[in-house]
């Protein structure tokens, strides 16, 4: 009996040791999962750039896009870096009248996909290309959809088979201010993507010609013009704005805002001033609001790249972008159009993409800007249009201050033909 049971007893143990290498083979190993980006939902990170609408996605892996040998090398240095803006948080914004209407209708939905980050702009929310969801994941209920954005500006360009059009549109909440171009937070372009920008006008002749080519081409870009240029020509800016590009500002009389002297010309009299730089950037606002008759981009960029960083942090009290450059043409340097091409593209060959920054004010610029569009399309570069979610609010000193030195008028004056005829 004492030997059965021993015999019983050792077959026990057998059978549960067998029975738990069988359960230790079938136990999964331990498999390395990747961490979804961090919800947003309770407001402790906030976005600024959210992809509205995207016509080409990039695959996961990208070929480096590079223009064609066709033009010459570099034929200007880098730009010099600006001074770097302070990543503290502004304070909350004043309270400000709003203008009625935002710049472009604010209709698009926030983007499907499950955002796609980069290591190096963990704020940026962008669509990525689609991609299988985790079986395991339940599937939420589907929320309401806003009315769809406009396709105008992805869709193919019915008289240019060949136009850039706009590969990415991208929507920039600037609340408490942000900051793009050298040095930004905010590494938001892929390879092979550019911001057009153009700085200085309305000027006559010249932002028509730019108009012109980047209506041949269906793409998008974004002004910076100077108060006193804006009161000069209003209806230029118009056609700026209705054409669905963003306006911005920069400046009233175009001061370096590190100092607080300088010169001014204002309907042919140029004289010695002292200027508040606060007031400097407000009457710029207000007169491009003015000559636009309607709202306006919340962006700024400052005159010669001369970012202080105490404006900065005003800027951002008042809800408004400050806007650098990754490529700065030095197209003000320049007397020939192919010496802006040959600028841009070098220039983009070396980085591969950014915020380039030009003048519609320049003429070889205007001359230039129908044949650098083919350049870039031809480099297979692709265009992102950076579309405002909300427009600037003036305030309303310097609106007032803006009517008075403009006579009292209107930016929605009528023609002067049809208020004066000959008629003997």
């Amino acid at each position: 009996m004492r030997l059965a049971a021993m015999a019983c007893a050792l077959v026990v143990v057998m059978c549960v040791a067998v029975f738990g290498a069988m359960l230790s083979q079938r136990a999964p190993a331990p498999v390395a999962t990747t961490t979804p980006p961090q919800a947003t939902t309770d407001g402790s990170v906030r976005s600024p750039i959210t992809t509205l609408e995207e016509r080409d996605p990039i695959p996961a892996a990208v070929t480096p896009i590079r223009p064609s040998a066709s033009l010459a090398a570099p034929a200007t240095a880098a730009p010099a870096p600006a001074s770097a803006a302070p990543s503290a948080t502004p304070a909350s914004a004043p309270a400000l009248s709003a203008p009625s209407a935002p710049v472009v209708p604010s209709t698009a939905a926030a983007p499907s996909a499950a955002p796609a980050t980069k290591a190096a702009a963990p704020m940026v929310a962008e669509s990525a290309p689609a991609a299988a969801a985790p079986a395991a994941a339940p599937t939420p209920a589907p929320a309401p959809t806003p009315a769809a954005m406009p396709r105008s500006t992805t869709s193919a360009c019915p008289e240019n088979p060949n136009a850039l059009g706009v590969s990415r549109v991208v929507e920039i909440d600037t609340t408490g201010g942000a900051r793009f171009g050298f040095e930004s937070p905010y590494d938001f372009l892929r390879e092979g993507e550019v911001v057009l920008t153009f700085d200085d006008g309305p000027w006559p002749d010249r932002t028509q010609a730019v108009l012109k080519a980047l209506a041949a081409h269906c793409t998008k870009a974004i002004f910076f013009p100077i108060g006193v240029h804006a009161t000069y020509h209003p209806g230029i800016l118009r056609t700026v704005a209705a054409a669905g590009h963003a306006v911005g500002s920069h400046t009233w009389c175009h001061q370096n805002l590190s100092k607080t002297k300088g010169s001014c010309e204002f309907r042919g009299k140029k004289e010695a001033v002292d200027y508040d730089p606060k007031e400097e950037i407000e009457k710029g606002v207000s007169a491009v609001r003015w000559a636009v008759g309607g709202p306006t981009a919340p962006y700024f960029r400052f005159p010669q790249l001369k970012e202080p960083p105490e404006l900065i942090a005003y800027l951002g009290k008042r809800n408004i972008a400050t806007f650098n450059a990754d490529l700065d043409s030095f197209d003000f340097k320049m007397r020939k159009p192919e010496q802006v091409r040959q600028s841009v593209m070098a220039k983009l060959k070396k980085s591969g993409k950014g915020i380039v920054l030009m003048h519609d004010f320049q003429h070889a610029t205007a001359e230039a800007s129908m044949d650098l569009l083919n350049d870039l399309k031809a480099g297979g570069y692709k265009i992102v249009f950076m579309k405002p979610k909300f427009p600037v609010t003036t305030l309303p000193q310097y609106d007032e201050m803006i009517l008075k030195l403009v006579g009292g008028g209107g930016g929605e004056a009528r023609p002067t033909s049809s208020v004066i005829r000959t008629i003997e």
